[in-house]
C-alpha cells in the first residue's frame, strides 16, 4: 500500500496517479485518507501529552510522601487516576482511526511510474518490441484444441466430468510436454541465478494481504472456508511473503527466487470464444520469477527480467510482442507492468504468456519487506518485482497451432532434450 509520508508529501502526485490508473474519486479517497490519519495523529498526541504529565505528577507524589504531605499526595494521586482514564479514551480513538486508516489505504491502488501510457484499456498498451519466426499454415491449420482432439493429447470432457470446465486433463506426450516446459524454465532461471523454492500451494490470509491478493475485490480467489486458507493464484504469493516482517541487508540484494507451482484462478465473469481450450483455466501451471531489490537498482532488476521471459520465447521460437501497460489496463499493486503475448497461428491472435511488474515499495510496505543501508545502516523499504516465466497454457497453445505439419507437432530444438521427442503425434506414449 502507499506510505502516508507519500501520501502527505507529494499528494498532488498521488492523486495524479491515482487518475492515471482510472481510480474513481482519487482526490476524495486522498482526503480522507489525510483526515483519518489527522485524527489518528491527534489522538497520539494526546496520549503522550497525558503520559508526560502523569509521569510529572507520580514523581511529584513521590517528594510529597517524603515530607510527610500525605493529603496532597492523595490529591495528585486522584488526578493521575483522572489522566490514566483519559488515556483510555484517546488510546481508543487511536486504535479506532488506525483500523480505519488501514481499511482505506486497502482500497487505494499503487500509483503509476512516470513511464507509464495514458489510457483506459488494452487498447491503449503500447508495444515496445516484436519478434520471433512468422508462421506459415495452410488453410487446412486448425486450432490448438482440435489438434488435442486429433492427436489425443489433452481431455477437456474429462476435466468437465471430475472437476468442471478449466480443469483439462493432459494425456500421455502432453503431459511429458508439461513436465518437460516446467523443467526448462526452471533451469533456464537457474542459469540466470534464482534459486529454486518449492512454495506450499495455500497460503493464510496475512499472505495474501501481503503481496495485495487480498481484500479479494473480484473474488478470483479460491476460499478453504474450514481452514481460512487460499489457493494460490500464482507462485508470487507464498515466494514474496518469504520475506514478510524481515530486514534484510543491503549487500544481500537483489534477492532472486524462482519457483514452479499449479496456479488457482476462479476467472468470474470469464466466457465466450476468447477462453476456449487453454486460453484461460481455473488450474494452470506457471513458473514464476521473484526479486527483492533497492529502489536504486529496481528498474534495473526490471531490465534483465523482461530480458530473461524474452529469452524464453526466443528459445522456444514463438513469435512475441512485448506491451508496456497503459494506467488503465494496469493491476492494482504494479507501477509498471509489460505483458508478453505470443502469436497464435491458427486463432490468428495474441496470448498473453506473462506480465512483469515492478511494485516498487507497494508490496514490501504492507509486508513490512525492508532492509538496512550499508551506508548509514538506516532502514527502508524494499522494492518488489516478478514475472511469469512462463504460465504454460497459452505456451502449449501457440506451440501446438504454429508448429503443425503433416508429420504431427514440432517440438522447438531447445525443448527436446527435456521431453525425449521431436513431434507430438499418433504415438502417444
Amino acid at each position: 500500500m502507499l506510505t502516508l509520508k507519500l501520501i502527505n508529501e507529494e499528494t498532488e502526485k498521488v492523486i495524479r496517479g491515482l487518475q492515471k490508473k482510472h481510480f474513481q474519486n482519487a482526490t476524495e479517497a486522498i482526503a480522507k485518507v489525510q483526515e483519518v490519519d489527522k485524527r489518528r495523529r491527534v489522538a497520539q498526541q494526546q496520549v503522550d501529552n497525558i503520559l508526560a504529565e502523569s509521569k510529572k505528577k507520580a514523581a511529584e507524589i513521590g517528594g510529597l510522601m517524603k515530607q510527610g504531605l500525605r493529603e496532597q499526595a492523595d490529591a495528585i494521586k486522584a488526578q493521575v487516576a483522572q489522566l490514566k482514564a483519559q488515556v483510555g479514551t484517546y488510546e481508543t480513538a487511536m486504535v479506532e482511526a488506525e483500523a480505519e486508516l488501514r481499511d482505506l489505504l486497502c482500497q487505494i491502488p499503487n500509483i503509476p511510474n512516470d513511464d507509464v501510457p495514458e489510457g483506459a484499456g488494452a487498447e491503449d498498451n503500447v508495444v515496445v518490441k516484436t519478434g520471433g519466426p512468422e508462421p506459415h499454415l495452410g488453410s487446412d491449420a486448425l486450432p490448438h484444441w482440435e489438434l488435442a482432439k486429433k492427436y489425443n493429447l489433452i481431455d477437456f470432457e474429462m476435466g468437465v466430468k471430475v472437476t468442471g470446465a478449466g480443469f483439462p486433463f493432459y494425456v500421455g506426450k502432453m503431459a511429458r510436454l508439461q513436465r518437460a516446459l516446467e523443467a526448462f524454465f526452471l533451469e533456464e532461471a537457474r542459469k540466470a541465478g534464482y534459486l529454486e523454492v518449492q512454495p506450499p500451494y495455500v497460503v493464510n490470509q496475512a499472505s495474501g494481504y501481503g503481496t495485495g491478493q487480498l481484500p479479494d475485490k473480484e473474488g478470483q480467489m479460491y476460499h478453504a472456508n474450514l481452514d481460512d486458507l487460499y489457493l494460490i493464484p500464482t507462485a508470487e504469493v507464498p515466494v514474496t511473503n518469504i520475506f514478510r516482517d524481515v530486514i534484510l541487508n543491503e549487500q544481500d540484494l537483489p534477492i532472486k527466487r524462482c519457483a514452479y507451482s499449479a496456479c488457482f484462478r476462479r476467472e468470474a465473469g470469464s466466457y465466450g470464444k476468447d477462453v476456449r481450450g487453454l486460453n484461460r483455466l481455473h488450474q494452470f501451471d506457471k513458473v514464476e520469477i521473484v526479486r527483492i531489490d533497492t529502489p536504486e537498482h529496481s528498474y534495473e532488476s526490471l531490465r534483465e527480467m523482461l530480458d530473461h521471459v524474452e529469452g524464453l520465447l526466443i528459445k522456444l521460437e514463438l513469435p512475441y510482442r512485448i506491451l508496456r501497460l497503459c494506467g488503465g489496463d494496469m493491476s492494482f499493486t504494479s507501477a509498471i507492468c509489460y505483458d508478453f503475448e505470443v502469436w497464435s497461428a491458427a486463432q490468428k491472435r495474441w496470448l498473453e504468456v506473462s506480465s512483469t511488474s515492478n511494485f516498487e515499495s507497494y508490496q514490501a510496505n504492507r509486508l513490512k519487506c525492508r532492509y538496512r543501508r550499508s551506508s548509514d545502516k538506516k532502514i527502508e523499504l524494499c522494492h518488489t518485482l516478478n514475472g511469469s516465466a512462463l504460465a504454460l497454457p497459452r505456451i502449449v497453445a501457440a506451440l501446438m497451432e504454429n508448429n503443425q505439419t503433416p508429420q504431427g507437432i514440432r517440438i522447438p530444438a531447445a525443448l527436446q532434450p527435456y521431453c525425449g521427442f521431436e513431434y507430438l503425434d499418433d504415438q502417444n506414449f
